[in-house]
């Protein structure tokens, strides 16, 4: 039976105003903030004292209330070329971002609308355009609260307006990422990301003799690392691992020769393996729970990284580097081993091949009891429902 609201309900809007956020888009892309925003939107509206409306470009697979932008002049255009969505993206990005940002702004105005017309009591602006709503930010009569899914400072259009901003209400999902901020930031909560408590389930006998890698294939994610890291293990112990490498490379794209350099010719060694692209929660399952290891050797100062909780869910331990937030989602010695960064990744290697063996000892119910204990999603709408409330109090 659907739930009665009643009218102390909290009203909130959750803005998502990435084009990826369209049914036709996402199967086909990684986008991890948009399965985060589909699960704190659906969770706030399970909660008793809460009406979630939610703001997408395009159509989403939700039972919460949603609205969504005009496209059509957009799709006029796709016919006119005869493209679809991502083939626009491939061939011409900037006509595909021109007229994205269209469509994102027009999302933005019908939020800040409702807001001001008392239809909403508190408006969120989740992922990665929200740049475009920090100016417009002070039109709005309600409170506007804003997340960002990368290091603050990781791409010029970010890094140089947001510190303009700093005052605006603003969520961290790391500690690690406020460091990307000024001092001085209005940071009205730190709130871990989550996953649905049954989406994995936890192997405590994995059958797997692997380690894996789940991720973009891409020089800052280390995959190089993780390579020369399980050679060195298998050249000093008699127990051979192989390391099976999950996800997507990018050797179509003219800039990035990462995957033929240093991937593709590490495959002619059968203890490296690649396993191409998972997409689905059933192939990351096997994938992550059958594996002894994740390994995350990511050169990138993470501000968060949604393949430790995912691995912590399988009750698969983690080893990763000193990188962003991974020192705070992975507890070293009981979920996982972190590795001190070096200049010298011939070193780096070493060590994290020397991780491995300890690693392998660490008990995987402990990974999933924190799992259960930190990352969960219904833990993470809770703590979203208190940022709201203390902001419209």
């Amino acid at each position: 039976m659907k739930k009665t609201k009643t009218k102390s309900s909290l009203r909130v809007g959750l803005v998502v105003p990435h084009i990826f956020m369209h049914r036709e888009i996402l199967p086909h892309v990684i986008f991890a903030p948009a399965k985060l925003a589909l699960d704190l939107a659906e969770g706030l509206q399970d909660l008793d004292s809460t009406e979630v409306t939610l703001f997408t470009p395009g159509p989403v697979d939700t039972s919460v209330r949603t609205i969504t932008a005009d496209l059509s002049y957009f799709e006029t255009e796709l016919q006119g070329r005869s493209d679809t969505y991502l083939d626009l993206l491939k061939k011409h990005p900037f006509t595909f971002v021109t007229l994205a940002r269209q469509v994102q702004g027009e999302l933005l105005a019908k939020a800040f609308a409702m807001a001001n017309r008392d239809e909403l009591d508190i408006v969120h602006i989740y992922t990665n355009e929200e740049d475009l709503a920090l100016p417009f930010a002070q039109l709005c009569t309600k409170p506007v609260v804003f997340t960002h899914h990368d290091p603050f400072n990781f791409l010029i259009k970010y890094k140089n307006v947001f510190p303009k901003y700093a005052s605006h209400n603003w969520i961290s999902m790391s500690l690690a990422q406020q460091a990307t901020m000024p001092a001085g930031t209005n940071w009205v909560g730190t709130i871990y990301h989550g996953l649905p408590d049954g989406l994995y389930t936890p192997n405590y006998a994995p059958q797997g003799t692997y380690v894996a890698y789940l991720g973009r294939i891409i020089q800052p994610k280390g995959v190089h690392l993780a390579i020369a890291a399980v050679k060195a293990y298998n050249a000093a112990h008699d127990d051979k691992l192989t390391l099976k490498i999950a996800g997507k490379h990018y050797a179509g794209h003219k800039k990035d020769t990462y995957w033929q350099e240093h991937v593709l010719p590490e495959l002619n060694d059968p203890a490296i393996e690649y396993v191409g692209f998972i997409d689905s929660v059933e192939g990351k399952q096997e994938f992550l729970g059958n594996a002894r290891v994740l390994l995350t050797p990511s050169l990138f100062e993470e501000p968060f990284g949604m393949v430790l909780i995912e691995s912590l869910a399988c009750g698969t331990p983690v080893i990763g580097l000193a990188s962003g937030a991974i020192p705070e989602i992975v507890q070293h010695g009981k979920t996982g081993i972190i590795v001190p960064k070096q200049q010298d990744e011939q070193a780096l290697a070493k060590d994290l091949a020397s991780a491995i063996p300890e690693a392998l000892q660490l008990d995987r119910h402990a990974c999933r009891s924190d799992f259960e204990a930190r990352f969960t999603a219904a833990r993470m709408c809770r703590e979203h429902l208190a940022v709201y409330r203390k902001l419209t109090e």
